[in-house]
């Protein structure tokens, strides 16, 4: 039983951050809280620092009886969750200053944080389970942060049905160990193919059930929409990117270590999920007027790109890179997009951004850049992404898939270019107070995100190798 507490130095420090903070905030004055967000600053930037030092060490091991795995799948994930939730710290300041419960806000943020760090490494059925707790409660009370009529909604929509799935997923959970009579992946490995069929199969629907509501996925995403428009624009970016980073290299991890020699069709399961996920968000997307339900729909139809991955899992050596790229790259995107709206607070309906390219030409540049960067356009991030899992499909046996996913790709960019068309309009610009701007410390996080994003891009060929790398049993 290897019981290294240094291996798990980037979720103890959230986790440390948070208690400190909450201890600080109860008796730092209003005007002192920004103690509190500077912290967590500094926990997520001691997690980026131990997580670079163990990839260059290229130490990887299983600690707590293997239940937690350090790997290239988790080093990377943690790269991608801490750099991503750095960028909703910053972005959050201006939201959050001077708020009556600033401090609570950043603690919940650390919690939740810390459960998706504690999903990308889960190694057994029992610590999947808890980490999806930790990375679910403290996003509801995030949701209804504001105490207002549409974020109470929204949150008792949200947790509603993460109890439902979360119940499901301890069902799913029962339902493996006593086909298998292990939760640890690399037992049920071994146990799993000789146990009845139905069984397993149930079981294993039932425990994605966990994972694809977290992700957003159909048949999981009726939240997704609600809780992008209820919840502040920070809190909406984090749910709509963070924990589908968790649950996505999380169903990776159990469908490769746990399934992979199963007489169960998951592949087929998951690849007719990643079909119907990305068409229904790109359909449900093309006539929405509302900037937060668009890009709602838009990251539900980005999940059923990223699912293609988890559906070769086990068929192609390209699956993995390919899944951890674009986590990368769709994190930092979809950040820059929100940081935008976050920026404007008053402008809510894509009409309020008639003429931006004027009066904020750096914040239209960004917009430009994030959101033909979802489409999939070169030389952002997420183009290199979906080529790389784009030939994952290909090469895993799922041609259709790959075809079906360039036909949403072109589709996509419909609802994207009725975004960006008005930024450029010279013609009734939408009124000064609709695009009066936040704060420095917001623009200056879309600008970054940006920038990532065409980093990402441009410098691919560098990147990817760090994603390439076995999953430890």
């Amino acid at each position: 039983m290897n019981e290294n507490l240094t291996a798990l130095v980037p979720e103890l420090s959230l986790v440390g951050a948070a208690v400190i903070g909450l201890l600080a905030g109860s008796w730092l004055p209003r005007r002192r809280q920004w103690l509190v967000a500077a912290l967590a600053a500094a926990a997520c930037t001691a997690g980026l620092a131990t997580t670079a030092v163990t990839m260059a060490t290229g130490r990887e091991q299983t600690v707590f009886s293997h239940t937690f795995a350090v790997d290239t799948a988790t080093d990377a994930g943690r790269l991608i969750v801490l750099g991503a939730l750095l960028l909703v710290i910053a972005m959050s300041v201006e939201t959050v200053r001077g708020h009556a419960r600033e401090t609570e806000y950043w603690v919940l943020l650390l919690l939740t944080g810390a459960g998706t760090l504690a999903l990308i490494g889960a190694n057994d059925l029992l610590t999947l389970f808890a980490a999806y707790l930790l990375a679910s409660l403290p996003g509801y009370a995030l949701t209804a942060f504001a105490k207002d009529a549409r974020g109470t909604e929204a949150a008792l929509k949200y947790y509603l049905m993460g109890a439902l799935l979360g119940t499901t997923m301890l069902a799913g959970t029962a339902l493996l160990y006593g086909a298998g009579h292990a939760t640890l992946y690399r037992d049920l490995r071994t146990a799993l193919p000789a146990a009845p069929y139905g069984l397993v199969a149930v079981g294993l629907v039932a425990v994605l059930a966990g994972p694809l509501f977290k992700a957003g996925a159909v048949p999981a995403h009726f939240w997704v929409p609600d809780v992008t428009e209820g919840a502040p624009t920070p809190v909406a970016a984090y749910l709509t990117t963070l924990p589908k980073i968790g649950a996505l290299i999380a169903g990776y991890r159990l469908l490769h270590q746990a399934l992979s020699g199963s007489d169960v069709n998951w592949p087929l399961l998951l690849a007719i999920v990643a079909a119907v996920t990305m068409t229904l968000g790109n359909l449900a997307a093309f006539f929405q007027t509302s900037v937060t339900r668009l890009l709602a729909y838009s990251t539900i139809s980005q999940v059923g790109y990223l699912l293609m991955a988890l559906a070769v899992a086990t068929r192609s050596d390209l699956a993995q890179r390919s899944l951890l790229f674009y986590l990368a790259a769709y994190a930092a995107t979809n950040l820059g997009v929100f940081a935008v709206v976050t920026e404007l607070p008053h402008a809510r309906s894509l009409d309020d951004f008639r003429g931006l390219a004027r009066r904020h030409p750096a914040l239209a540049a960004v917009l430009l850049v994030c959101l033909l960067g979802l489409v999939g356009t070169p030389p952002t991030g997420v183009f290199l992404g979906k080529l790389e899992i784009f030939s994952a499909a290909v090469d895993g046996g799922f041609t259709w898939l790959a075809a079906l996913a360039i036909a949403n790709t072109v589709a996509s960019l419909f609802y994207y270019l009725r975004w960006l068309a008005p930024l450029f309009a010279t013609t009734a610009p939408a009124p000064a107070d609709a695009q009066a701007a936040l704060g420095r410390w917001t623009a200056a996080t879309a600008c970054a995100a940006a920038t990532v994003s065409l980093a990402l891009g441009v410098a691919g060929g560098v990147v990817l190798p760090f994603a390439t790398g076995g999953l430890l049993p």
